[in-house]
């Protein structure tokens, strides 16, 4: 168990089912680099992840310059937070408000349905992200 998991115990915190968009249950999206608000290779979730990372893309140029353009720097690695940083061709599992915004402005990365929490369609609609399926 590593602290992040003990924190979540001690707040009663505890991770939504793992089932996806499409209502079977969740696959891994990666591992090299591991992904996953749990850092557990997969688009799980709780109530103490804020920005719901439960979107698993692949992320391409196009994409990370508009994060980075928007704030949010996913090139640059932060080891203080075990992130290596993201090249093109990576899979992650991305905030679901982050990959709508990406949407609007016509630079949403490939998805896979699969890997992809059910708890993303709280904010982004299935026929959506069937458009950009992989």
């Amino acid at each position: 168990m590593d602290e992040y998991s003990s924190i979540r115990i001690i707040l009663g915190l505890h991770m939504h089912p793992s089932v996806n968009v499409l209502g079977t249950p969740l696959k891994t999206c990666n591992e090299e680099p591991l992904t996953g608000w749990f850092r557990d290779g997969c688009c799980n979730t709780d109530d103490s992840d804020r920005g719901m990372h439960t979107v698993c893309v692949v992320v391409d140029e196009a994409f990370l310059t508009f994060s980075a353009n928007v704030g949010n720097d996913l090139s640059t690695p932060r080891p203080e937070f075990r992130f290596p940083g993201l090249n093109p061709g990576d899979r992650w599992c991305l905030c679901a408000t982050r990959w709508k915004e990406a949407w609007a402005e016509g630079c949403a990365p490939p998805v896979d349905l699969e890997a992809t929490h059910v708890k993303t369609l709280e904010v982004v609609d299935l026929s959506v992200l069937e458009m950009y399926a992989m």
